[in-house]
C-alpha cells in the first residue's frame, strides 16, 4: 500500500528541485549579465589607466626637455643686456686719438673687450656673418634698401649694427642695408 506521505514528501522534494533549478537558471542568468557587466566596467578602466600612463610618460618627457632647453639657454638674457656694452666697447676702441694717455686707455679696453668677446665665445655667442652675405630674414633685418648694379640682388651691402647668435638662437638679428632693385612702378606711387 502506497503511503501517501511519502509520495507528498517525493512531490514536495521534486517541486523544491525544480524551483531550485529555476532560481539557479535566474541566478545564473543574472550573473553572466553582472559578468558582462563587470568585464565591460573593467575594460574600460583599463583603457583609462592605460591613457593616464601614457599622460604622465608624454609630461615626464615633456618636463624633461623643458629642463634641458632650461638649462641650455638658462644664460640667454644675460647676454642679451651683455651684446650693447661688447658694442660700446667696439665702438670706444676704434676711436682715433694722438692722446698718449687716451691711447693706454684704449690698449686696456681692447683687451678688456677681446677677454669678453672670448669669454662669449666660449659660452657659445657668435656674431652673424652679414655683409657681402645673402640677406636672410632670420638672421638680417633689413633697414634700408639700395641698388648696386655690380653686386647680385638681396646681397648685403653694409651692416648698421652686428647680429649675435647663441647657440642656435638668434640674440640679436642684424640690421643691414640689402641690395634691392626698386621697380619703377613703386617709384611712381
Amino acid at each position: 500500500m502506497p503511503n501517501r506521505y511519502r509520495e507528498e514528501e517525493k512531490l514536495e522534494k521534486e517541486e523544491m528541485n525544480e524551483s531550485e533549478e529555476k532560481i539557479d537558471e535566474v541566478v545564473l542568468e543574472e550573473s553572466s549579465t553582472d559578468i558582462e557587466k563587470l568585464k565591460e566596467e573593467n575594460k574600460k578602466l583599463k583603457e583609462q589607466y592605460l591613457r593616464t600612463l601614457a599622460d604622465t610618460e608624454n609630461f615626464k618627457k615633456r618636463i624633461d626637455e623643458e629642463r634641458i632647453r632650461e638649462r641650455k639657454y638658462g644664460s640667454q638674457r644675460l647676454l642679451e643686456k651683455i651684446i650693447p656694452s661688447i658694442d660700446i666697447f667696439d665702438k670706444a676702441i676704434n676711436i682715433q686719438t694722438d692722446d698718449e694717455k687716451l691711447k693706454n686707455f684704449l690698449i686696456g679696453f681692447e683687451m678688456i673687450n677681446n677677454n669678453l668677446k672670448q669669454t662669449l665665445e666660449e659660452e657659445g655667442v657668435k656674431k652673424i656673418k652679414a655683409l657681402g652675405e645673402k640677406f636672410d630674414p632670420r638672421y638680417h633685418h633689413a633697414v634700408e634698401t639700395e641698388w648696386d648694379e655690380t653686386k647680385d640682388e638681396d646681397i648685403v651691402l653694409s651692416e648698421m649694427q652686428t647680429g649675435y647668435m647663441y647657440k642656435d638662437r638668434v640674440l640679436r638679428p642684424s640690421l643691414v642695408k640689402v641690395n634691392k632693385k626698386v621697380n619703377e612702378e613703386e617709384n611712381k606711387k
